[in-house]
């Protein structure tokens, strides 16, 4: 079985660190791990690039803009593969705010990081920061 996934690196302002958000300790896949917002798609409802925005509404609580496609990728978990496309987005109205009143998977807090803090959670598994951290040539 293949799961769709997709994921987006927001900048601060000078684009020296990206918007990080901890997944909550129940997550059951990278608990208590900082990581980079993302979301699962809403098969036959939506594309990736819709699935951005409406997590940014949902899980941080602003509108996004999908600047850019950066990479792509599938990871072989338990009983499924997860396949991953990773996108450039800002913010365009907002600020983020976790939790949200929304169901699904809420982070449960979230900091601009150097990519470098990424590391941990891409060496635990995360998709969504392995690609990133591929992207930049940053050794996990």
């Amino acid at each position: 079985m293949k799961k769709n996934a997709v994921s987006y690196v927001i900048y601060n302002d000078d684009k020296t660190r990206v918007l990080a958000v901890r997944r909550p300790p129940d997550d059951e896949d990278s608990p208590n791990v900082w990581g980079l917002p993302a979301a699962t798609i809403n098969e036959g409802e939506e594309s990736f690039k819709d699935a951005v925005v409406r997590s940014g509404k949902q899980k941080l609580g602003v509108d996004l803009r999908v600047v850019d496609f950066l990479n792509e990728g599938e990871l072989q978990r338990e009983t499924y593969v997860l396949f991953m496309k990773l996108y450039e987005a800002e913010i365009v109205r907002g600020e983020p705010s976790v939790p949200q009143k929304f169901g699904g998977t809420q982070y449960v807090d979230w900091k601009w990081a150097n990519p470098e803090e990424l590391r941990e959670s891409a060496s635990r598994g995360s998709l969504c920061s392995r690609i990133f951290l591929g992207r930049l040539r940053i050794r996990w």
